[in-house]
């Protein structure tokens, strides 16, 4: 007990010391920003006092961003990590900054804050923590901590080895060697981009909107990179590849910035399929045009250089204008090969993206003949559904009165491999659909599984042309669609025809189980009234000449002796009720020998002749002989009620196939079956047996007796 508290006590502490070290994100993260701003002004306030270059510009800029979204995730999402990371991130590029600034001022022998040696040492430094603080970022998306041991032991690897390889770039100085800075980034992307990625099949809906936004931030800043570097190779254009390049990373804190927010949130979806697209025919232009420049197997002359830029620019504008271009196109086209008509394989995508939606089938039919139709330029298109062979014409264009087509079974078999078929093959199988000799006639079956579920029959006048192959195409598919949705529907009407036969059974079994409960309380008054009135009568009489025989053996030895006499009768007849009792309860002589034994007992009780079979029989479970027991009982019992003088009765009781099986027969006077209510009697009985799963029938006719028969499953 006491190691439990104490578990619960260090769980409660470790969540408190993490709310703790949460509730100093915010002031964390606004104090960051705050410094981040400063120092991004005072680097430009320096570098505008020499020369304000534009790369000095951006990266002020650009530190400012970062410390603005940063301030703005940590108060949107005071207990997320994103926000103070993104901000010591900005404070480091503000370091950077205001490094670069001072030594470009020292440079020029202007007054600098920073001293060389220190701008020099702080310069690398600074630079290589923005990557582990960017590497942190990524591991800590959606869920604004790192969580796992894993990321932990990353994100401090990160810091260590990144500031390590800083340091050891201080001994270059005054150079700034590129090479180690950009595998520093490499690996910072590679590891936190794996953790992203990660991290994404197992994020919530919400996570992943986040996710995407950043993923759209990183798109686009990757494809202004790539498009600046393609011209720049190309073109020599822009002048300032580093200055475009940290330009365009400006969207990365604009995506976390709008990631926190929940109506932007919705959008996300197709921005990112059309950035996604953008950059994609982007690269595919680069890559083209890259190709072009190495087999010139030169570099490009100026004039070279601006036709380049040119159909570059025509490229990019073909790609865009493409989808919307080849759309209007279509329509046009279609409009003057087919008139007013739609194309060919329209009628099918269309027919299938309906059959999805909650129409009707019925409608959805009509619609398909309707656009058949049009499409194929036909005089009549005609759908018949049916099953067994049994057909019916239930949807026509133009409309047309409900006809109906035998198949024999081996006309189905036919009808159902034929495919499409035209007016000789019609003429020999299914005669009824030919109206005219000459007439342009195809059908297809509707199929499913080889079973013949209707057809579809187009017709169209010999003067408008032939069926093609195409058109032909379009019919056969038709069919398929609509065999595979009048499969469904009748999956659906046997799913819903089952579903209403289970609420009728558990109707039934809810009232069979009040009536077995009604009957219970009843049988247990029965049980009480008759042990009032018969058994303890029997036992007040036994104790009443007990006593008087107790008081006489002293006094009249002779009227005691008769008193004794009558006792001995008295206990017999006690024992009698007692067993007659018992034997309306659970019959003791089937308790002790079973069924055959018990019904042959009953039998010869009963008034009627009555014979009973039951050989071969073993024992079985109490509540299954019981339930036989007491269904032939209460049969017997109705045989004397209503068959009549003279009427014979036949109990048979065998086992066959897993199942205990009982008839009881009478050739009395029967009854309509139909027309008649049956009583309370076969009510009990059908309780007694469904209650252990059995079934039972009754059977009569008037003059022809009844058959009471029932079935009950033996477990296997």
């Amino acid at each position: 007990m006491s190691e439990t508290m104490d578990a619960t006590m260090e769980t409660t502490q470790s969540v408190e010391a993490q709310a703790t070290a949460r509730s100093g994100l915010l002031p964390l993260g606004l104090i960051l920003s705050a410094a981040a701003v400063a120092l991004a002004a005072w680097a430009a306030y320096v570098a505008s006092r020499v020369d304000l270059a534009p790369g000095s510009v951006i990266a002020c800029a650009l530190v400012i961003a970062w410390a603005a979204a940063g301030a703005i995730v940590a108060v949107r999402k005071p207990g997320d990590v994103s926000g103070p990371v993104a901000a010591a991130g900005s404070f480091l590029g503000g370091i950077a900054a205001l490094a670069a600034a001072s030594l470009h001022a020292s440079k020029h022998g202007a007054s600098a804050p920073l001293d060389t040696d220190l701008a020099l040492a702080l310069r690398p430094v600074a630079l290589t923590l923005i990557a582990a603080a960017g590497m942190h970022l990524l591991l800590s998306v959606p869920r604004g901590a790192l969580g796992g041991t894993t990321r932990r032991t990353l994100a401090i690897l990160g810091y260590v080895g990144f500031g390590g390889i800083g340091a050891a770039l201080i001994a270059s100085r005054p150079d700034l060697p590129i090479v180690p800075l950009t595998a520093v980034a490499i690996v910072a992307a590679v590891v936190g981009g794996g953790g992203l990625a990660g991290r994404y099949p197992k994020a919530s809906a919400s996570e992943r909107k986040q996710m995407q936004w950043l993923g759209w931030g990183l798109t686009v800043s990757a494809g202004i990179a790539i498009a600046a570097t393609t011209l720049e190779a190309l073109v020599s254009w822009p002048p300032h590849l580093g200055v475009v390049v940290l330009a365009g990373s400006a969207f990365i804190p604009l995506s976390l910035v709008l990631a926190t927010s929940r109506r932007m949130s919705a959008t996300i979806d197709r921005i990112l399929s059309a950035t996604i697209s953008l950059a994609g025919l982007g690269s595919v232009v680069a890559v083209v045009y890259i190709a072009i420049v190495l087999g010139l197997g030169r570099v490009p002359t100026e004039r070279e250089r601006t036709l380049l830029v040119l159909s570059m620019i025509a490229a990019a504008l073909a790609a865009l204008l493409y989808i919307p271009t080849r759309t209007r196109l279509q329509r046009i086209a279609t409009r003057l090969i087919y008139g007013e008509r739609h194309a060919p394989d329209e009628v099918i995508r269309s027919f299938g993206s309906r059959l999805s939606r909650a129409i009707p089938l019925d409608e959805l039919m009509l619609q398909m003949a309707e656009s058949l139709r049009k499409t194929l330029a036909l005089d009549v298109a005609e759908v018949w559904t049916g099953t067994g062979g049994n057909l019916e014409r239930t949807v026509a264009d133009p409309e047309r009165p409900r006809a109906r087509l035998t198949l024999e079974a081996s006309e189905q078999q036919v009808v159902a491999r034929a495919g499409i078929s035209g007016p000789a093959w019609i003429k020999v199988w299914m005669p009824g659909l030919l109206i005219e000799e000459d007439e342009q006639l195809r059908v297809a079956p509707i199929t499913h599984s080889g079973e013949v579920l209707g057809l579809i029959v187009v017709r169209r006048d010999p003067d408008r042309g032939l069926f093609d192959e195409e058109e032909e195409r379009i019919v056969v598919e038709l069919a398929r669609q609509v065999g595979l949705a009048l499969h469904n529907v009748r999956l659906d009407s046997a799913l819903q025809a089952s579903l209403d036969e289970l609420r009728e059974q558990a109707l039934a079994l809810q009232a069979s189980r009040a009536r077995i409960v009604a009957a219970a309380d009843a049988e247990r008054r029965r049980i009480e009234r008759n042990l009032h009135d018969g058994a303890q009568q029997y036992l007040v009489a036994l104790a009443v000449k007990v006593g008087l025989a107790r008081s006489m053996v002293g006094t009249d030895a002779t009227m005691a002796n008769e008193l004794l006499v009558e006792l001995s009768s008295d206990v017999q007849e006690t024992l009698d009720e007692l067993r007659r009792l018992a034997h309306g309860i659970y019959p003791p002589l089937l308790a002790d020998r079973g069924l055959p034994e018990a019904l042959k007992s009953a039998a010869d009780r009963s008034p009627l002749s009555t014979t009973v079979e039951a050989t071969g029989l073993q024992r079985y479970s109490q509540e299954i002989e019981a339930a036989v027991y007491f269904c032939c009982l209460e049969a017997l019992q109705n045989v004397g009620k209503y068959a009549g003088e003279g009427a014979k009765v036949r109990i048979h009781v065998w086992e066959l196939e897993g199942g205990l099986l009982f008839e009881v027969a009478d050739d009395g006077a029967g009854f309509d079956v139909r027309n008649s209510k049956l009583g309370a009697g076969f009510t009990n009985m059908s309780d007694r047996v469904g209650a252990i799963g059995g079934t039972l029938r009754v059977e009569s006719a008037i003059g022809q007796g009844t058959t009471i028969s029932g079935t009950i499953p033996l477990a296997s």
